[in-house]
């Protein structure tokens, strides 16, 4: 290559951005939508050249579904398979408990499996629709360094050459291993299961089942559940002295696909071998540098709650960076990011913790005790509205953060999200969900009565110059 080639390549990056992001899985993909619905100049990097092909995550909730929508993607913009049920089998008690995840929260349903190489693939694509984004694909972070009002990042391009960037705000949404995190210094706390677990994606598994159900069974925990296109996952927990190598060898995968299926009529699509992480960050940020998704916390996958988890991440940091860049609110803001993220992710972490170690005890004995207390908790009204109803789960919701408390009564509880309904603005008028109506924009409500009625006209003022 010659030097004005490789500089002509160089030039191609933007000398400058609002926000340069680190990483363009499904996390980053979203975080650079919101980011361009939001009008925020941005760079968006990944050191790989396509979407990875193999599925990863599986499962999105209601409100991972709606993020999704914040972030542009209207309703069947990839495919989704409804999980009713998430059903706990025991060798000694059979189905022993369920939560019931039927139905649907704010628009959504409560539990989907998805194919993530589908889902990234359509992030990217729409992208292309804002001016404001633009992405490097093939590019590496190689060193950033912080210096007075923003981050100078030095990136390597597909054809080698380095490349300078100015950015005012770096977030590394850059997986488990993130540089980014790395270079700021930031502790990852936590622990490696030592155990390992088998991974199986098929497709073309005769008779699929329509929901999630967990072999608690000691000698094999496994995990199964269907997904879109036809497909299937397994994960089976290897036992000691099981290797890799020996697990991951095609008659070793038929002979534990065989209690389910007829292996010669599958078509086996993935098979990797991996090991559980429970680890958080010691702080989502540093200076003018954010983390979000895998580089910030890993989850234990028992409860479906990873990419969900780095999905919260970026909605709640990108309005924030937007309406800084924007001159609507002073970096002050920014803090409130940790604040409200960090609390809830430690929460999910330890959730899937627990429902490890309930669903898959180590022996036999402590699997006579443990799933037979379940049983029992499940025959009792209170105890199995806890675990069937889905209130194990941790709220989403903020002890502090960037609100103040409300006063007199409150129709909504503070820290909470505001629920997403149908409205419509004429009796005659279609339903709309009300995000949809709302928009990315600040928006005053009023239940029964005008909003803005209890607004000094000074405040008013200051509301219409915020974009509300």
């Amino acid at each position: 290559m010659n030097r004005a080639h490789a500089t002509a390549a160089a030039a191609a990056l933007p000398a400058s951005v609002d926000v340069l992001l680190v990483g363009l899985g499904p996390v980053g993909a979203a975080a650079a939508n919101l980011l361009g619905r939001y009008g925020v100049r941005t760079l968006a990097i990944d050191k790989a050249a396509e979407v990875f092909t193999m599925p990863r995550a599986i499962a999105l909730d209601n409100e991972a579904l709606r993020i999704l929508q914040l972030a542009g993607l209207e309703d069947g913009a990839f495919a989704t398979h409804a999980i009713a049920k998430v059903q706990m089998h025991s060798p000694l008690f059979g189905p022993y408990a369920r939560a019931n995840t039927a139905g649907d929260l704010d628009g959504h349903p409560r539990l989907v499996t998805f194919y993530q190489p589908e889902l990234e693939r359509v992030l990217r694509e729409r992208l292309a629709q804002y001016a404001c984004v633009q992405t490097a694909l093939s590019t590496e972070l190689v060193d950033y360094a912080e210096r007075g009002d923003g981050v100078t990042a030095t990136l390597k391009q597909a054809d080698g050459t380095l490349a300078t960037v100015r950015a005012r705000y770096l977030v590394g949404v850059d997986g488990a291993g993130s540089p980014v995190r790395q270079r700021a210094g930031l502790g990852f706390e936590g622990k490696t299961f030592s155990e390992d677990w088998l991974v199986v994606d098929a497709i073309g598994v005769p008779d699929p089942i329509d929901h999630v159900e967990f072999i608690c069974d000691p000698r094999r925990p496994t995990p199964h559940m269907g997904a879109p296109g036809g497909r299937q996952r397994w994960e089976f927990k290897l036992a000691p002295g099981e290797t890799r190598e020996q697990m991951e060898r095609p008659e070793q995968i038929r002979a534990l696909l065989a209690p389910w299926c007829d292996t010669k009529l599958v078509t086996v699509e993935r098979t990797a071998v991996y090991r559980f992480h429970a680890r958080i960050v010691e702080r989502f940020s540093r200076g003018r540098v954010f983390l979000a998704g895998d580089a910030a916390h890993i989850t234990p996958p028992f409860v479906g709650q990873g990419l969900v988890a780095g999905l919260r991440d970026v909605a709640n940091l990108s309005w924030k960076l937007a309406w800084v860049v924007h001159g609507r609110a002073a970096p002050a803001i920014l803090d409130s990011y940790d604040t409200e993220r960090r609390p809830h992710a430690k929460s999910i972490v330890r959730m899937a913790l627990l429902m490890g170690r309930l669903v898959m005890p180590a022996n036999r004995l402590t699997a006579l005790g443990v799933h037979g207390l379940m049983a029992l908790l499940q025959r009792l009204p209170v105890t199995r509205a806890w675990f069937q109803d889905l209130k194990i789960k941790p709220l989403n919701r903020f002890g502090r953060g960037l609100f103040q408390p409300g006063a007199g009564r409150a129709r909504l509880v503070r820290g909470g999200l505001l629920p997403q309904g149908l409205v419509r603005a004429s009796p005659d008028a279609a339903c709309q969900p009300s995000d949809d109506v709302l928009g990315p924009q600040l928006n005053l409500i009023g239940f029964g009565c005008d909003a803005q009625a209890a607004l000094s006209p000074a405040l008013r003022e200051r509301w219409r110059r915020a974009g509300g």
